[in-house]
């Protein structure tokens, strides 16, 4: 269990990220919706609050509400099939000033009642905070750059040319999930099961931006983040559209990632092949991350949100696994052909039982890996993102296996 000092610092922390987050918004953006399929930016001003005000402080410890309303306006998100688009407006929503006095008035309740809280709560508001942070990135990604202030993080300079190889993995088995006894997991990631994988091939890089213009080139549709100009592509990064990085990995929908490995006659990974490359050995036995047991620093990779856009497939080498793929960790999250469904063992967590299974609908794919907004505390071995198929705005590319 992860000492009640360290939790109450990661609280703290996550607050500072968020909080820094809005603050790149102008005041007279917050009603913007940039990203149709999800809710205005004032919303998710007030979830992350609301929702530690509900977990922690209505349903945890029973305290009285001093605004019912916000606690419920801001509790769900959305997360709508294709053409089922949010008709709210502007003036639905309430005032700034009334959701910041709302939040101000959450975080001084919370802070005076930390000691009482369940530990076993704690890492939940914190990692609930830290994927809107990740998520919330995607949003501020389209706001338009006179609408937002951007720190200036220089692009990574280009790298040495992929080779983009077929490694080999032997078969072996792993193991998808976790025990109960190792730790804060969401649900979805219990309970622990062994699978055994045949032997298969995967791509070592990440297929790139030069790749999949072979394939655009051959007619399909550009990626979301991709524009045209004239006969050249642009890149939209998050402070504005540069010249297509060609050795940048390419992130694509479910759909599109789908339909270029069968155009390359080659398939996805299942979320079993994506474990037994990234955290298998040789002799059989599981890292904690591709590089090894060491945590998470940025010689490893993208992420921990250092950067806010890609870095060349071939810039991060220390963080190959024990096969010698690359990135399988930062730098986008991958998605697999794994239909989100539950674990064996499955059970909700009992004071957030809408957390995973609304979403065990066979319309979601399960992601693995990380992005370069992802906090370094997500990048157990267990964890398991989940996008709709058709969902562009996620940080996620494509990596190619043979049988």
């Amino acid at each position: 269990m992860e000492p009640r000092v360290s939790l109450v610092l990661a609280i703290k922390e996550a607050r500072a990220c968020t909080d820094a987050l809005f603050s790149m918004v102008r005041p007279d953006s917050l009603y913007d919706r940039p990203i149709p399929e999800r809710h205005r930016i004032v919303f998710y001003l007030g979830h992350l609050e609301a929702f530690d005000w509900n977990l922690l402080g209505r349903d945890a410890l029973s305290m009285a509400s001093f605004h019912a309303e916000f606690d419920r306006l801001f509790a769900f998100g959305i997360d709508p099939p294709v053409g089922q688009l949010p008709q709210d407006r502007p003036s639905d929503w309430p005032s700034i000033v009334e959701v910041r006095r709302y939040n101000q008035r959450v975080r001084q309740a919370l802070d005076a009642a930390l000691d009482a809280i369940p530990e076993d709560l704690l890492p939940v508001a914190v990692e609930h905070r830290l994927m809107h942070a990740e998520t919330f990135a995607y949003i501020l990604h389209h706001v338009t750059p006179d609408r937002k202030t951007v720190s200036n993080i220089p692009l990574q300079p280009s790298g040495p040319p992929p080779v983009h190889t077929m490694i080999e993995i032997p078969a072996g088995q792993v193991t998808i999930g976790r025990s109960r006894q190792d730790g804060f997991g969401w649900d979805n990631e219990y309970e622990p099961h062994v699978v055994p994988v045949p032997s298969f091939s995967i791509s070592k890089h990440k297929v790139t931006n030069r790749q999949y213009l072979e394939f655009v080139q051959a007619g399909a549709e550009a990626p979301h983040y991709w524009t045209r100009d004239g006969d050249r592509w642009r890149w939209r990064t998050m402070a504005g559209e540069v010249p297509l990085p060609l050795d940048w990995p390419v992130y694509v929908t479910y759909a599109q990632a789908e339909a270029y490995v069968r155009w390359a006659g080659k398939a996805l990974p299942t979320e079993a092949q994506f474990h037994r490359a990234a955290y298998g050995t040789p002799s059989g036995e599981e890292r904690s991350y591709p590089w090894g047991g060491e945590p998470p620093d940025s010689r490893r990779g993208n992420f921990d949100g250092r950067r806010w856009d890609p870095i060349p497939v071939t810039a991060s080498p220390l963080g190959d696994s024990a096969f010698g793929v690359s990135q399988m960790v930062g730098n986008g999250w991958e998605w697999t052909r794994t239909p989100f469904q539950p674990l064996p063992g499955f059970r909700p967590f009992p004071l957030y039982p809408g957390y995973s299974a609304p979403f065990f609908d066979g319309a979601h794919h399960v992601l693995k890996g990380a992005s370069a907004r992802t906090a370094a505390r997500l990048l157990r071995r267990s964890f398991r993102n989940w996008f709709r198929p058709q969902y562009a705005y996620v940080y996620a590319g494509i990596r190619c296996v043979e049988s």
